[in-house]
């Protein structure tokens, strides 16, 4: 099998867990000028199309208007592998440990009060989970000073890279190193590479989260 298959994400419930705990999506929209505009933003995943808020006038929101083909992505560096893990003279074999999906879409300015109140309430229940907070209702004079935009996913594709091309010693091998470097993300990664930091060293999880 060629790499590029082996790191696809192939489970859509995957792609929405990973969604639904990033705090950060960038979406890309075409300016006046035919360049592409990048902004990070806030953003929740519902029922299968992307929402983020916004103030009611700005660029992108021109953008979008004009030309409503837009791309979004969202990702999480898991890991940076430095070379010497391979060999201490060859610097191309750095690499990097990650999650991202991509997706190319058709955007929308939210109109309708209650698909308007469902997403920022979405955004809300995501971002502040312990809730204290009353939640917002479709007649309520906030919405008329917030954007809602919408982003319908046309193809939506999904990459990760946690040693999953490798053969079972040679990611156990990995795994040793990235807990011996001991990076501020090397726990996590490894819990994501389905490993579990024992007294004795690692241990491979019977059920792995990825």
């Amino acid at each position: 099998m060629q790499l590029v298959g082996i790191l696809q994400i192939k489970s859509y419930q995957k792609v929405k867990d990973f969604l639904n705990e990033e705090h950060v999506g960038r979406i890309c929209s075409i300016d006046e000028n035919g360049y592409p505009q990048i902004i990070p933003m806030n953003f929740v995943f519902l029922n299968d199309a992307v929402y983020m808020h916004s103030h009611v006038r700005g660029e992108k929101l021109d953008n979008i208007k004009r030309n409503n083909k837009v791309g979004f992505e969202s990702d999480r560096e898991l890991e940076f592998l430095p070379s010497y893990f391979e060999d201490p003279k060859n610097a191309s074999l750095a690499d990097t440990l990650y999650i991202s999906i991509v997706i190319k879409g058709k955007a929308s300015l939210v109109v309708d009060r209650e698909e308007k109140t469902l997403a920022l309430n979405g955004l809300m229940k995501k971002y502040q989970p312990e809730g204290m907070y009353d939640p917002i209702q479709s007649n309520m004079r906030v919405l008329d000073g917030v954007a809602v935009i919408k982003v319908i996913p046309e193809t939506l594709h999904g990459k990760y890279k946690i040693g999953q091309h490798l053969n079972l010693p040679d990611r156990v091998d990995l795994a040793q190193k990235i807990l011996k470097r001991n990076s501020p993300t090397a726990k996590e990664t490894l819990r994501i590479m389905g490993f579990e930091i024992t007294d004795d060293g690692l241990k491979m999880v019977e059920d792995p989260i990825w």
